[in-house]
């Protein structure tokens, strides 16, 4: 498996390229450019950007944090010469919110959903290889409070806990060119015990006579099980044996987890005959999650989360990454913080964030931005973006939790209110229908609806006053049946209520100690000196530990982010302690 750049690691091909760069932008505050044409005129686009860096972002080269809900990009791109009959494919990571996109001055398409990708089909559009002119209108209201948001700001400056926003394009965008029958969705899972894989796999279209599909699953130059499938219809599951994991002694060495982040290669052909007419890479990791006897298993084996709250916020380029070795070096620095999983929090993350977690062996808790607002359409549009994140995300060996909901955004009255109750509990079901193979949390931090994890937000700055909420049985019991430190319930209706014995508790958010170096120092508690920085973290750190009931914890945050400085690092990455001191603090173990 390469490490490569590819935008999209889990389905590669060699025949694409990045349409990132230098793009040709325009404001359009007035909201004139459709009436005006601009999509086929290119006089109005009078500065230039750099993709994929949101317009707010130093990094794209303006720098414009202001209101400006509508803006336009234009570019050229040339199709590289490829056999006749190929399609041409233009994929987008991300367009915050609402995206329409024209190629030679005709629409090709449009999008909604400011955290999803979508793709489309350009080939109908494009005489000869080129130039041809891209270009995309985004549309997206920071007032509009239907629309999942997560933490970008609606106020024109930052506040308390919200940051500027990322208006348009924020992820990759390329060019790939496929046969016109290919392998367009793949999927992957895992069953350890029956020593097996199971692929799930859509073709762009139905075949008008079966087609053939060969796989092969291998670990370097280890093959560990080949296939083939008859292909009569436009998807299909296959399952393979793997005979190496039949040996319980010797599988270990197959099975993903942060200590041993192994991952299978698999090489799939797709053949009419004796032609192969489209070949792809993909590689998945073997491993298992869920939850028993109040614990959050691994491999069938009780794991303790020691996780980290991951904003993904960058200084320089905002919730884009500066580039791919930042992705790389940000999961190394939270394993080398003594972290084994990281919670991303109000944001969908980049595929290739993923892809370096699963390589370098990082649990991950995925979750989304959240609406303010509960109306129907806010239900639609969340929805419709979650389900589009799940089916992306779904077989990356990273993830080990669903996170639909956080802190009832969106659904502020959830706690008296059925309809919201319906919702939270719906969004739920539909992740574990989307993927039945992972934990669910409906509502991070309180009011639990449907939740296969109960998780606590709790940032009281006395380690015993969490030892006297969580440290024992009893007053674990009774902080689940109560409010918590925030005045909410923890659990909602019947089914939350009933269950909530049999399902493991973490801490999924505590800490926030700010120090008052930072200019404009928030957090949720501000200290004065590196000595007092080490002491609260240690106590608080050994205060979580000490709770016997308490299986896992998230502190907040990795770093710092605008005004709210209450992370282990600076907003450049730098360690407020030395990192050796800090991983003792987080793992309990001697500083090394």
């Amino acid at each position: 498996m390469q490490d490569g750049s590819h935008p999209r690691p889990q389905l590669l091909r060699g025949d694409w390229t990045s349409l990132d760069g230098e793009w040709r932008f325009a404001y359009d505050d007035a909201d004139e450019g459709l009436r005006r044409r601009w999509h086929a005129d290119d006089a109005a686009f009078d500065r230039s950007i750099r993709v994929p860096f949101p317009p707010e972002s130093p990094a794209s080269g303006i720098g414009d944090t202001g209101h400006h809900p509508v803006v336009w990009y234009r570019r050229s791109f040339d199709v590289a010469a490829a056999p006749a009959g190929r399609r041409c494919l233009i994929h987008f990571g991300a367009v915050d919110h609402e995206a329409a996109v024209w190629v030679d001055g005709q629409l090709a398409g449009r999008h909604t959903g400011g955290y999803s990708p979508f793709t489309l089909d350009v080939t109908e559009l494009l005489d000869g290889p080129g130039p041809h002119e891209l270009v995309v209108r985004a549309a997206d209201d920071p007032r509009d409070a239907e629309a999942p948001r997560g933490k970008q700001d609606w106020l024109p400056e930052p506040h308390a806990i919200w940051y500027h926003r990322s208006t348009g394009i924020w992820q990759t965008v390329w060019l790939e060119t496929v046969a016109p029958q290919h392998i367009a969705a793949l999927h992957w899972t895992s069953d350890i015990e029956a020593a097996t894989v199971r692929g799930e796999l859509r073709l762009a279209r139905r075949p008008s006579a079966p087609l053939t599909l060969q796989a092969e699953w291998s670990l370097g130059e280890e093959l560990l099980a080949a296939s083939t499938l008859r292909l009569d219809s436009d998807h299909a599951a296959f399952g393979v044996e793997l005979p190496a994991l039949r040996d319980q002694h010797g599988r270990d060495r197959l099975l993903w987890s942060p200590g041993n982040p192994v991952l299978i290669d698999v090489t799939l052909r797709l053949m009419r005959g004796d032609d192969v007419i489209d070949e792809a890479a993909s590689y998945l990791g073997i491993r298992s999650t869920a939850v028993d006897d109040a614990s959050f298993l691994l491999n069938g084996y009780p794991v303790y989360l020691r996780a980290v709250l991951e904003q993904g916020y960058w200084p320089e380029s905002h919730f884009t990454a500066p580039s791919d070795d930042a992705r790389r070096a940000e999961v190394q620095l939270i394993k080398d913080l003594g972290f084994n999983a990281a919670r991303i929090h109000q944001k969908a993350e980049d595929p290739r964030f993923l892809f370096w977690a699963d390589r370098l062996g990082l649990m991950i808790w995925a979750e989304t931005a959240a609406a303010a607002e509960f109306t129907p359409r806010a239900v639609r549009l969340l929805t419709a973006e979650w389900s589009a994140l799940v089916e992306r995300d779904r077989s990356h060996p990273c993830i080990v939790a669903w996170v639909p909901m956080n802190e009832s955004w969106g659904v502020g009255d959830v706690a008296a209110s059925r309809p919201q109750q319906h919702f939270v509990q719906a969004m739920a079901s539909l992740t574990r229908a989307l993927d039945p193979t992972r934990p669910v949390v409906s509502n991070d931090g309180w009011e639990h609806v449907d939740s296969d994890i109960l998780t606590l937000h709790d940032y009281s700055s006395d380690p015993e006053e969490l030892l006297a909420r969580y440290g024992t049985a009893e007053a674990l019991a009774a902080a689940l049946a109560g409010r918590g430190p925030h005045g909410r319930r923890i659990l909602v209706g019947e089914r939350a209520e009933a269950t909530a014995a049999a399902r493991p508790v973490m801490i999924s958010e505590f800490g926030g100690i700010a120090h008052r170096s930072a200019a404009g120092a928030w957090g949720y508690t501000v200290v004065d000196s590196d000595d007092e920085y080490r002491q609260r973290l240690e106590g608080l750190f050994a205060a979580i530990r000490r709770c016997a009931g308490i299986r896992g914890f998230c502190y907040t945050q990795l770093s710092d982010t605008l005004q709210e400085s209450n992370g282990l690092l600076t907003g450049s990455r730098e360690p407020k302690l030395p990192v050796p001191v800090l991983r003792a603090i987080v793992t309990g173990g001697p500083s090394r």
